[in-house]
């Protein structure tokens, strides 16, 4: 199991970051580093309030302890996958055997989700993680004997303190429904009142409220805005984007966990034993806190239009018990089951290598060159501008000290922008309006400042030259400008519609 964690810190040094999300969240991580400021999260330099800040400032401590690269963004999915797999093991080692653990752990830790979402930067590993571990501690505090187990108990606060300081609300819905479910089919409520409830809600409180109150008095519109627009409104609504049908779940369960997912039918108990064994008459309830909590999050995530296949990573934990419990009762005792095991395993691991390799060689997107170039050759101070679009892995790969400038017709955009970069910037604006002002920028600034000499602008690549502006670099998605292009500025050029025209291209997938 230790391999397979070392080949995912090795993949996760093995590629540039994907965009838009990778470039986001690692950009929003390294932005706070800089900015020193660490209760604001920041999407060029704007506070960007879509989650709470706990990813960002754990991936900022890993930027200032080993470096600002892509890898170091990636070390927090990694952990987070890390604990997961720890938690599955040591959850099931405690109800059942050292064996089921480690096979269950194994299943787990070989599957492409996992060698996947280990390695990207977004919030989905961490606060599955979370959620995982939090469902473990009040599970095992209730299945320990008539009176709970107080210090178990109360790591599970902690978790779900820290589950809703990753992704709010869900962070504590999700192990609050699953737990829900679970004692009333299992009848476990006289348990429940002996749970340490004034101590772990106390350490809750110290954990999850600070940021919130602080961050709320700061930003009166902060608390409707993320639990109100960006989770319930989500949740509920039908405009945002990656709108699936019921069917989608469904199928994408059957994959995360190949090869492994073929197992998960055979989990069920023998009608018949005559020798029961530690593994085949594990406890009913626990098989059944598997069940529900693989179908409460299956259906709590159907629910909404939008869907993304990182919603589900909380339910890997059980899919891998189950496939091991499947394993057990199929493969046990077959002559060469570890060598099959083994293969099997490959399968996975085999995949991701050659899509780590693929996506090396095809970089839709990104501006790893350009930005690269930028790096270079930009002094300190100089500006930044993009119209066009928003590249969000730039100002991480060229190390920018301020935001960069983006030109929009930002009015007209409040009517007609979609789920999508632009409306990600405006809203963020809408926080601080004084520094979007000087961020979010009318056509108008672009032909001012290509007068002067000292600034860049950076358009998609499918956008004609700007009047003003001297191209320097043709990226394979973007083109980098320089200013003080000699040749002054028609009536004609003045509007630029072909640089603006292109700007709902850049969509949010």
């Amino acid at each position: 199991m230790s391999l397979l964690f070392v080949l995912l810190l090795v993949l996760a040094a093995l590629r540039p970051l994907s965009v838009p999300d990778e470039g986001r969240y690692a950009e929003i991580s390294r932005w706070m580093l800089v900015s020193s400021d660490w209760l604001v999260p920041r999407l060029d330099g704007l506070p960007f309030f879509h989650k709470p800040p706990l990813m960002h400032w754990l991936q900022a401590s890993a930027m200032a302890a080993f470096g600002v690269t892509p890898w170091t963004a990636r070390l927090v999915p990694a952990s987070a996958a890390l604990l997961m797999v720890c938690g599955l093991y040591l959850a099931t080692q405690r109800l059942a055997t050292a064996a089921l653990a480690r096979r269950a752990a194994l299943m787990l830790a070989a599957s492409g989700v996992f060698l996947i979402g280990g390695q990207y930067v977004n919030h989905d590993m961490l606060v599955a993680a979370l959620i995982a571990s939090t469902i473990w501690c009040f599970a095992l505090s209730l299945l320990h004997g008539e009176r709970p187990h107080a210090l178990l108990a109360r790591a599970g606060f902690v978790f779900g303190a820290l589950g809703l300081l990753t992704k709010g609300l869900i962070g504590v819905a999700l192990p609050g429904l699953v737990l829900l479910v679970w004692i009333t089919w299992t009848r476990q409520w006289r348990k429940v009142a002996r749970l340490p409830w004034v101590s772990g809600l106390l350490l809750f409180a110290l954990l999850a409220l600070p940021w919130f109150v602080l961050a709320g008095e700061r930003y009166p519109g902060l608390w409707n805005y993320l639990f109100g627009v960006q989770q319930f409104g989500r949740y509920t609504g039908t405009v945002f984007n990656n709108r699936h049908g019921h069917w989608f779940y469904p199928a994408v369960l059957a994959v995360m966990l190949l090869p492994w997912t073929f197992f998960i039918p055979f989990s069920a108990p023998a009608r018949k034993q005559s020798a029961p064994s530690a593994t085949t008459t594990i406890a009913s309830q626990v098989r059944s806190l598997c069940w529900i909590w693989l179908l409460a999050i299956l259906v709590f995530f159907s629910i909404p239009a939008s869907k993304l296949a990182g919603y589900i990573l909380p339910v890997l934990p059980p899919l891998a018990l189950l496939a091991a419990l499947g394993w057990e009762r199929v493969m046990a005792g077959r002559r060469h089951a570890e060598r099959w095991f083994a293969l099997l395993a490959l399968i996975p691991v085999g995949g991701v290598l050659l899509l780590t390799v693929e996506t090396n060689l095809n970089q839709r997107r990104l501006s790893l060159d350009v930005a690269t170039t930028l790096a270079a050759e930009r002094q300190a101070g100089e500006p930044v501008y993009a119209c066009g679009g928003y590249p969000y892995d730039l100002p991480f790969v060229a190390r920018l000290q301020q935001p960069v400038i983006v030109v929009q017709n930002w009015p007209s955009l409040r009517t007609s922008a979609r789920d999508n970069w632009q409306r990600e910037l405006f809203e963020a604006g809408d926080f601080e309006p004084d520094a979007a002002r000087a961020i979010l920028q009318k056509p108008g600034q672009l032909q001012a400042a290509a007068q002067h000499g000292g600034a860049w602008l950076v358009t998609p690549v499918n956008t004609s030259a700007p009047p003003g502006w001297k191209k320097v670099q043709q990226g394979r998605v973007w083109n980098l400008y320089t200013s003080g292009a000699k040749g002054p500025v028609t009536a004609q050029d003045e509007s630029l519609p072909r640089c603006y025209g292109h700007g709902d291209e850049q969509g949010k997938p």
